[in-house]
């Protein structure tokens, strides 16, 4: 046989044959990480098929071997809490060592904007920031992306609290993280998925959502946004399109256009005239996938896409809970709300396998908005809020006091992650403890007023202050409860007479001889004062169970 053929040949061989994989975890397990204490820990990656892996931490040895897809997984035994750093080995055709790994408590805290907001902008970031020097608190900020279908890893990094890399992480869970490391004593670790302006049916997979009727209109979304992905896939020229016209326009536009939106919003957040809204030089391309980033100054209102990206490839990660900030973007769907929130809730626990405690921020007040309050939106998805309290291990805290009427994003994220850090202990941790404010519990008509009754009443009900006002706020008054309201069956609402007796609140007003109803705090931006004497302010609630486009008869 000629030489050169035969070398030929053992070449083509030898490209037939599937070179060894490099065995690998997904992003999740780095550096500096934090492991969940009392539970199993699943760890898991990708390897060559058929490939033995196996790991080797706190005194365990395990071991598993890679599917036909080359993905494997294994799980560790229940881990004890340790301060004191450690050191994770991968081993399989090659060795990975991942350093410095606690093992504490670990929370996932996802939502939109004010789940994102950074702690830089907390109104008491200056005194904060200096203070966040915490080796043993430490977050996982997961990059914001979209996706068609559910993947398999996401693109972040673990990193410990300073005054360094603090600024960047989530207010609010760092708040609630630094509480729960005081009250614990052990490490503490966020995984931060959050987007800000982003819907809930963006972050529940699509099996969740074909599953409930109340959610068809977004199945159907995300079916037309099916067949627009295909039609472009056919067509892999608009994209090219598209991508050569948004990067000239971040290069040329987007520099001029965010530096006046900034000053804009600045003037606008100060109570100042802003002047009209600028405009950009030449109109920001929209990208023609359904399923990607819309724009640059507009977040994925598509069904799933962010569940697939953001969440999916989170589990099994092992978790303690998860904390939820979110519902502004979907404040004119509050009956929708019903369901898409225990929807959520659903499938989240699904993808983990376990029924993890869940705590969500009802919404603040925000907007002056000069309807009637009955017209407003936003109570209704408070509302649905408040109902999936009914859903098994969950907690709701309550920020009714700390909104802003002249911004969405208020600056006291302190207050909103003690509550829910009480919330955590009560509901995680079982400690005996008030971890909520008043909720409505029934009510009775009492001649000429109406009985109202809560649960959740501490020490006893109270006219309380709010934690934190912004600026120009005037304190409300203390000495009369306020954001009652009260209607007779002609469903027309005036300010009502609110008096503490008990555990009960009765309700009235001389204008309403025959009470049919009363409602609490219903407005996008209400003056109210009611709490319990441990500070906890209650939920807005009705008493009615009337239509939400009831108008006065």
């Amino acid at each position: 046989m000629n030489f050169r053929f035969l070398v030929t040949l053992l070449f083509l061989a030898a490209l037939s044959v599937p070179l060894p994989a490099e065995v690998k975890l997904a992003t999740l397990f780095s550096d500096h990480m934090i492991l969940q204490r009392g539970a199993p820990v699943s760890l898991w990656g990708t390897a060559t098929p058929g490939e033995s892996v196996a790991a080797a931490f706190a005194g365990q040895s395990k071991q598993s071997v890679a599917d036909a897809n080359g993905r494997w997984l294994l799980k560790l035994a229940s881990l004890a809490a340790s301060a004191e750093p450690q050191v994770l080995t991968i081993r399989g055709n090659n060795t990975i060592t991942i350093s410095d790994v606690l093992i504490g408590e670990v929370w996932l805290a996802s939502g939109q904007s004010n789940m994102g907001f950074s702690l830089s902008g907390a109104h008491n970031a200056a005194t904060e920031i200096p203070k966040a020097e915490d080796g043993q608190l430490r977050f996982f900020n997961v990059k914001t992306r979209t996706a068609g279908e559910a993947q398999s890893d996401v693109t972040g990094k673990w990193e410990a609290s300073s005054p360094k890399t603090a600024p960047g992480f989530s207010a609010v869970a760092y708040f609630f993280a630094r509480d729960l490391r005081a009250k614990l004593g052990c490490p503490v670790g966020i995984i931060q998925s959050a987007w800000g302006g982003t819907p809930g049916q963006a972050w529940l997979g699509i099996n969740a959502l074909r599953a409930e009727p109340a959610l068809a209109r977004h199945v159907k979304t995300w079916d037309d946004a099916v067949a627009k992905r295909r039609d472009l896939d056919a067509h892999p020229q608009i994209m090219a399109t598209y991508e050569e016209q948004i990067a000239r326009w971040k290069k040329e536009v987007r520099p001029t256009f965010d530096a006046a939106m900034k000053t804009y919003n600045a003037a606008k957040w100060a109570g100042q005239d802003p002047g009209p809204k600028p405009e950009a030089a030449w109109p920001e391309p929209a990208n023609p996938d359904p399923m990607g980033v819309p724009s640059p100054s507009a977040r994925p209102s598509t069904p799933s896409v962010i569940f697939n990206a953001m969440i999916a490839p989170l589990a099994p990660y092992a978790l303690r809970g998860a904390i939820w900030y979110q519902g502004e973007a979907n404040g004119s769907a509050g009956l929708e709300y019903r369901t898409l929130l225990p929807s959520l809730i659903a499938d989240w626990r699904r993808q983990w396998g376990a029924e993890f405690p869940f705590l969500f921020v009802q919404l603040p007040g925000w907007e002056h908005d000069t309807r009637p309050a009955e017209q407003h939106d936003w109570p209704w998805l408070r509302e649905a809020q408040f109902m999936a309290l009914k859903v098994p291990r969950t907690g709701m805290v309550v920020t009714i006091d700390i909104g802003d009427p002249g911004t969405v994003h208020p600056g006291d994220k302190l207050d909103v992650g003690l509550r829910l850090a009480l919330a955590a202990r009560k509901v995680a941790y079982g400690e005996n403890l008030v971890a909520s404010g008043p909720l409505f519990r029934g009510s009775a008509i009492d001649g000429a007023a109406i009985r109202v009754k809560f649960t959740e009443t501490g020490s006893g009900l109270a006219i309380g202050l709010a934690p934190w006002l912004p600026e120009h706020a005037v304190p409300l008054p203390t000495d009369k409860l306020l954001g009652f309201t009260i209607a007779g069956e002609d469903h027309r609402w005036v300010e009502a007479d609110a008096k503490i007796e008990g555990d009960s609140v009765f309700v009235s007003s001389p204008q309403v001889p025959k009470p049919a109803a009363v409602r609490y705090a219903w407005a996008n931006s209400p003056r109210c004062n009611f709490y319990n004497k441990e500070g906890l302010p209650a939920s807005p609630f009705r008493t009615d169970d009337w239509p939400l486009d009831a108008r006065p008869r």
